[in-house]
Parts: C-alpha cells; sequence; structure tokens
C-alpha cells in the first residue's frame, strides 16, 4: 500500500474514543493481483461467492496489467465494487488519475471506489525508471488533492467516486478530514496498536471518518503487495502489529471485534492468499 511521505511525528491532536458504530455489518476487500489470467477470473468469482464486497488492485506498472481495464473485466464478471489500493500520485497525474477514475465509475454504475496515496518507500526510484519527473513530498500531497477535487468536478451532481486516502502523516490526516471518504493508516513494519490508535485519534479529532483496516499477514501468510520487503510474522505479532491477524477464524473474529471497539472501523483489507482463511469471519461480520 502507498505511504504518506509527510513527517509522522508532527502534530499532537487527541480526541475522545471514536463514535464509528461498532455493532453494523464490515465490508473485507480483497487485493487480488493477478498471476495468471484464468487463475485470477475464477478466483474473483469465489470472493464474491464468499461474502466479500469489494475487489482492489495494486498500482505496480509493468509488473502486472493496468489496473483500470483490469478493474472494468473484473466488475463485469461478478457483482463486486472494485477500486484500487492504492495509486500513488508520485506516478500519476492529476488530470490522468480522474479521467480514469470517473470512467470506471461509469463503466460499474458507480462501484468503482479511487484508492489514493503519496507513493510507497522507495517510489522514488520508481518513477525514475518510468521516466517521470521527481516530485517532493509535499507536491505529491497537493497533487492528492487536486486529483479529488478534479474528480469532484467531473462526476458532477449525479456522481460521487468513493475516495480511499492512504494516510500518515499530518498533512495527509488533515486532508483526509477535508475530502475523503473513508481512510486507511499507511503502517510503518514497527507499528504497535497503540501507535495506530494514537494517529487514528488525531484523524478523528475533527470528523468521525469511516476506517479502513490494512492487513497485510494472516497467521504466517503474507500477502504481496500488500507487505513491505522482509515482512516477518513473529515479528509482527511480538510488536502486536494490527497489520496482522490470526489464521484461526475464531481468533481472528474475537480479534476484529476487539479492533472494531477499541479503534472502529468499517473495512478489513486482505490479501487473497487469505480468502479462504477468513471466510467464515467474513460470513458473520459482513451481514452482522
Amino acid at each position: 500500500m502507498s505511504r504518506s511521505d509527510d513527517d509522522p511525528h508532527e502534530g499532537d491532536a487527541t480526541m475522545t474514543d471514536a463514535q464509528t458504530d461498532v455493532t453494523g455489518p464490515i465490508r473485507f476487500g480483497v487485493v487480488a493481483p493477478i498471476a495468471d489470467l484464468g487463475t485470477w477470473r475464477d478466483q474473483i468469482r469465489r470472493v464474491a461467492d464468499l461474502g466479500y464486497s469489494t475487489l482492489l488492485l495494486p498500482d505496480v506498472p509493468g509488473w502486472q496489467p493496468a489496473p483500470g481495464p483490469t478493474l472494468a473485466v473484473a466488475a463485469s464478471l461478478t457483482d463486486l465494487h472494485v477500486g484500487t489500493w492504492v495509486y500513488a500520485t508520485a506516478l500519476r497525474p492529476a488530470s490522468m488519475t480522474v479521467w480514469e477514475a470517473h470512467s470506471l465509475t461509469e463503466l460499474t454504475d458507480g462501484r468503482f471506489e479511487l484508492g489514493l496515496g503519496t507513493g510507497r518507500p522507495g517510489i522514488e526510484d520508481l518513477a525514475a525508471e518510468l521516466g517521470l519527473p521527481p516530485t517532493t513530498p509535499g507536491q505529491r500531497v497537493d497533487r492528492m488533492r487536486d486529483t479529488v477535487t478534479a474528480l469532484r468536478k467531473l462526476d458532477g451532481p449525479d456522481r460521487h467516486t468513493p475516495v480511499v486516502m492512504a494516510v500518515r502523516g499530518p498533512r495527509t490526516r488533515a486532508l483526509a478530514v477535508e475530502l475523503a471518504d473513508t481512510v486507511t493508516i499507511a503502517s510503518l513494519p514497527g507499528d504497535t496498536r497503540d501507535d495506530v490508535k494514537e494517529l487514528v485519534r488525531d484523524l478523528r479529532a475533527t470528523r468521525d471518518i469511516p476506517l479502513a483496516l490494512h492487513v497485510s499477514v494472516v497467521g504466517d501468510t503474507v500477502a504481496p503487495y500488500m507487505a513491505g520487503p522482509g515482512a516477518d510474522p513473529a515479528a509482527m505479532r511480538a510488536a502486536d502489529s494490527l497489520a496482522i491477524l490470526p489464521a484461526d477464524p475464531s481468533a481472528a473474529l474475537e480479534e476484529l471485534h476487539r479492533r472494531r471497539e477499541e479503534i472502529g472501523f468499517s473495512v478489513v483489507v486482505i490479501g487473497s492468499n487469505s480468502v479462504e482463511t477468513l471466510a467464515p469471519v467474513v460470513s458473520q461480520l459482513a451481514g452482522n
């Protein structure tokens, strides 16, 4: 997932416990990169059958088919919502992102969700490989604003493309409070439960914005494209990281109940290699 490049240690706003509803259903999204097209088609049909709500694709130029046309295909095969997890503004001018996002909203009859962030660590090197001009952290944040502002204009009064922002530092948190429909915290390898809770409290100091939980590891299974290089499940468990869930469905269910009560969230995003493992959890929470 993408990570905000602004300073994560600035700002000290706090708030009371989140006011998000902790009793309603949870939406479950699946990040499903493509290895083999036929297998992928079967996989997304299975994802839909198991009760997951959203099919997501990472932004990794050159590693797989482009997200835009691929998501349009996915939406034609199932009734899933589709989205990006997440587009990196370091790689995408606002005008092109907006054109593609609005087009997908139209083609899917409103089932597209735009995930947007400034870029994962090392994004500068990838931009250089693609022949793109370098951007500063501040320019990437400004491009997030420009993208959402232009998207709202292009959508017009009859469409609203939901925007999910991956944020961390104070600038992106403030932007998300102002413009995003949902937010996910861009976690670092050593983040603890308390670290994330503090970021969420700060984020919701002025607005009770819906929260998506990014889970890159289930048990010892690491999701491709969701975890950083060298992700260590044992170290994540030791750090009490929120980016990992138990593989045992009963334990995962208990843990998700705890996280929703302590932090508040309405969306959980996992990797496609754990959809069967957490299917019993989805069957309970997605309709609860």
